[in-house]
């Protein structure tokens, strides 16, 4: 039996038969609830608002290039204090779509990963390319992994350099298993 995915929080399909030959321009708007539901999804504090441009233009191989500009204003809790921390995100984003995918991920070996290499295209679902999913997408690769509060790092002496707190202390290095294995041997 195969799980149907829960519906994207901010969606803003659009059919690929509307973009013309020239492209198409879409300006998007996450509302309040949607922007609640992102903040839930991607564990921040809040989400105050979510824009994108986006530009949608066929190009060669029979793809769909989505260029576009997403800006967002929110709080993600500080790592250190669990204090919100203020963010504005202003990034430039770029995704590829096509009909037939398999045709792409076919000729990439699996067990090589190129870093540089370009991303294979993303598949266009029954005719339509989701203009806010991309966004959130987007917006969650361009979210701090380790937010701080102004000022906040850790010292070296126990204490956090802006609360005075104590500092979580540091964890201590396993032992490897041949580490142990020879303090038994030598007990013999």
């Amino acid at each position: 039996m195969s799980e149907i995915a829960p519906p994207p929080e901010f969606s803003r399909p659009i059919q690929v038969e509307r973009i013309g030959r020239g492209g198409t321009h879409v300006d998007i708007e996450a509302g309040p609830d949607e922007r609640a539901a992102l903040a839930r999804r991607f564990g921040l504090v809040s989400l105050a608002s979510l824009t994108a441009h986006c530009h949608l233009r066929p190009v060669a191989g029979g793809m769909i290039e989505l260029t576009g500009m997403l800006r967002a204003a929110l709080e993600q809790e500080c790592v250190v204090t669990l204090e919100p921390v203020p963010a504005r995100i202003e990034e430039r984003f770029e995704v590829r779509y096509a009909l037939d995918v398999a045709r792409f991920r076919a000729a990439e070996p699996e067990e090589l990963i190129d870093m540089e290499a370009e991303d294979p295209p993303e598949a266009i679902d029954e005719g339509t390319i989701d203009l806010g999913e991309a966004v959130a997408q987007h917006l969650a690769v361009s979210l701090d992994p380790f937010p701080r509060a102004a000022g906040v790092e850790f010292s070296g002496t126990g204490e956090t350099a802006a609360t005075g707190e104590p500092e979580p202390a540091p964890e201590k290095p396993k032992a490897s298993p041949f580490a142990v294995l020879a303090q038994l041997k030598g007990k013999r």
